[in-house]
């Protein structure tokens, strides 16, 4: 129940954005340049981090949303929930898993990152560009995981699908696009 009590009961992100859309076209102007923009990482993997980052949080909104938007690219059915239960045993990508080991310590204790956590992303094959973008995504949801949850947003049944579909085939710069659209 969305704690905004100018919205709706049930409101989405999208109802929140369009409220106050000058934040959100910047936010969303973000989002694009860090998911969708030049990276080492696919936007499948990306949202795999964004939607794994979520899971960490509990925040089921975001989880759910960006799961089916990594599955949309590519990421298999089932993945993310495997990483969340046992991230060692999952059926991750090898070069992937320091780097969700990586957001998953960041994320769950930010002040006791190392040298040897960034070391074993480098070990598995990333360059500093791919740690740098796997840093901003993690940064990014851990900062929306909170505006989810401290605005009270929920998805009502079917919601996850149909943002997860709009967000692969449109984008972030086409959610932005429907900030002018009535509510």
């Amino acid at each position: 129940m969305s704690y905004l009590k100018s919205l709706p009961a049930e409101t989405t992100l999208l109802q929140v954005f369009q409220a106050y859309p000058e934040p959100a076209r910047h936010l969303l102007a973000f989002h694009e340049l860090v998911l969708r923009g030049e990276s080492p990482f696919t936007p499948g993997e990306r949202e795999l981090i964004a939607a794994y980052v979520s899971g960490l949080n509990s925040c089921d909104y975001c989880h759910g949303i960006h799961t089916v938007t990594a599955e949309a690219f590519g990421i298999p059915e089932g993945t993310l929930a495997a990483a969340l239960a046992d991230l060692e045993s999952a059926p991750v990508d090898a070069r992937l898993k320091p780097v969700l080991a990586y957001v998953g310590k960041l994320t769950r204790t930010p002040s006791k990152m190392t040298d040897a956590d960034a070391e074993a992303v480098f070990a598995a094959g990333w360059d500093e560009r791919a740690l740098h973008d796997a840093v901003l995504v993690c940064a990014l949801f851990n900062f929306m995981n909170r505006m989810v949850e401290g605005l009270g947003i929920r998805a009502a049944e079917g919601y996850t699908t149909t943002s997860g579909e709009r967000l692969k085939n449109a984008g972030y710069a086409g959610l932005a696009e429907l900030l002018d659209a009535p509510a």
